[in-house]
């Protein structure tokens, strides 16, 4: 059976100092509310209920954190009475082009020098997964990426980062002098593990032998990150 949307809940049918879209078109959307760009997004509401409103619900269920709201899977956001499965689809796509378009503002000769740097770079591939992956990126002499690769996919609680596979990639880049690795953590715990700072080491250790200087390791946790190099827990420190 198909059903209509009642009328009371299309952003045209709001008043029109209430309407996104037509305050977007005719003021920026810089001058939006995040409620009034979700709706936009959402373009209907439910039954007694505008877009705007079932936008507020959505952003309550995140706690107005736009960086909680984007790491929402399809599962969470239809707990929101009113977000179906077409209305969560649209909102996945635009937190993935948001994401996208961050980390397209890194070129593939980027200049990674310190720990803030690796972290920008990083956060748009990393940041909002569901699970730990593994990366490293090969840097040449003038710290500048040549490449950026997946190590291991994992669980919540961790992957596996092999060696063998980690020293294979970085070598296949005849100018690379330095790696950065990189791993995230989906509990938003920006701290490293005991396990960590053993995988740490040993791999220093192991870049070393290879005459490869690993020059951090940078664990993601949402917006927050986590540098080795920064707390001086390279080269062996425990």
């Amino acid at each position: 059976m198909i059903t209509s949307v009642s009328s009371s809940s299309l952003i045209c049918d709001l008043a029109p100092d209430e309407q996104p879209r037509e305050k977007l078109l005719a003021r920026g959307p810089r001058t939006l509310s995040d409620a009034e760009l979700v709706a936009i997004l959402l373009r209907s509401g439910r039954r007694g209920v505008s877009a705007v409103d079932l936008a507020r619900c959505l952003l309550r269920s995140a706690d107005h954190d736009l960086h909680r709201l984007a790491r929402m899977q399809l599962q969470d956001l239809v707990r929101t009475k009113g977000i179906g499965a077409v209305k969560g689809a649209q909102l996945l796509a635009a937190f993935e082009l948001g994401r996208r378009r961050a980390g397209a503002m890194h070129k593939p000769r980027t200049v990674l020098d310190n720990s803030e740097a690796c972290f920008h770079y990083l956060q748009p591939v990393l940041a909002d997964l569901p699970h730990e992956e593994f990366h490293v990126l090969c840097l040449n002499r003038a710290n500048q990426v040549l490449g950026a690769h997946l190590v291991s996919s994992g669980g919540t609680t961790g992957t596996v980062a092999d060696a063998k596979k980690i020293f294979r990639t970085a070598l296949q880049h005849g100018s690379v002098t330095s790696l950065v690795l990189a791993h995230n953590h989906p509990s938003g715990q920006a701290h490293p593990s005991s396990a960590d700072i053993r995988l740490t080491s040993k791999l220093c250790r192991a870049a070393h032998s290879l005459d490869l200087h690993v020059l951090d390791h940078i664990i993601v946790a949402g917006h927050r990150y986590y540098s080795f190099a920064d707390h001086q827990l390279l080269g062996g420190e425990e």
